[in-house]
């Protein structure tokens, strides 16, 4: 899947929100999207998932099932949760049953005969998860899944994005919490500015290189080396 220099505003006369952005999203990928508040985080995942049309450029390769789990879960629906999930599998065209063996692992099983409306915010994110996944994604996109999670199902998340990984799904995620910093191979988008700086979180692509310069040019040395984007540390 690749975004080719795709920019995005709300409206025609609106600021632009995401500027000339171009990124490369290969199967079985996993992707943690950073950036402070209002930056443009959720934006580029409903360009991502297709929920909104990019306003310039292109977005071409999405596949064919995609998962979408959004930060705050619609959960004014007349449904029990249990309904909720049977009608959705039938739209997905997965057994009924993918929904409660979610359920049993997210550790919502309980929840299935409450009305969507008495979920607390917690339990919302639950189904949002759970409708997300019923069918095996292609994509896989989350926003701050791990918002008012219990700790179980905080703990069990990682496990399921790296199967749906493993699978040859591509996932990305939006986390302020950083859950997925220390995730193996992942990779880390920043939004800032408008743009999406990817940085490349593979462990076996780093190398530490120690360099020894005088002390009066230390600070210019760092500065510069800050600036190229590499990470510092000071020995003392």
């Amino acid at each position: 899947m690749r975004l080719s220099d795709v920019s995005f505003r709300y409206s025609r006369r609106g600021p632009w929100i995401l500027r000339d952005v171009g990124l490369s999203l290969a199967p079985g990928t996993v992707a943690e999207v950073t950036g402070r508040n209002g930056a443009g985080k959720s934006t580029l995942l409903r360009l991502l998932a297709g929920i909104v049309p990019a306003s310039r450029g292109s977005v071409t390769g999405r596949p064919h099932v995609v998962g979408y789990a959004p930060d705050v879960f619609p959960a004014d629906q007349p449904f029990t949760v249990s309904a909720y999930l049977a009608h959705l599998a039938r739209i997905r065209r997965v057994p009924s049953s993918a929904g409660t063996a979610l359920a049993e692992r997210l550790n919502a099983a309980h929840l299935l005969d409450q009305p969507l409306g008495d979920l607390s915010k917690g339990s919302a994110q639950k189904v949002g998860l759970i409708q997300a996944l019923l069918a095996p994604p292609g994509l896989l996109i989350l926003d701050e899944p791990f918002a008012g999670l219990d700790e179980q199902t905080r703990a069990e998340l990682p496990a399921i994005i790296g199967e749906v990984a493993a699978d040859g799904g591509a996932v990305v995620v939006s986390d302020h919490q950083n859950q997925l910093r220390e995730f193996p191979g992942a990779a880390h988008w920043l939004v800032a500015d408008g743009t999406v700086t990817v940085r490349d979180g593979d462990r076996a692509r780093r190398a530490v290189i120690e360099v020894v310069v005088d002390a009066a040019e230390a600070d210019e040395v760092e500065q510069k080396l800050r600036a190229d984007g590499h990470t510092t540390r000071r020995i003392r």
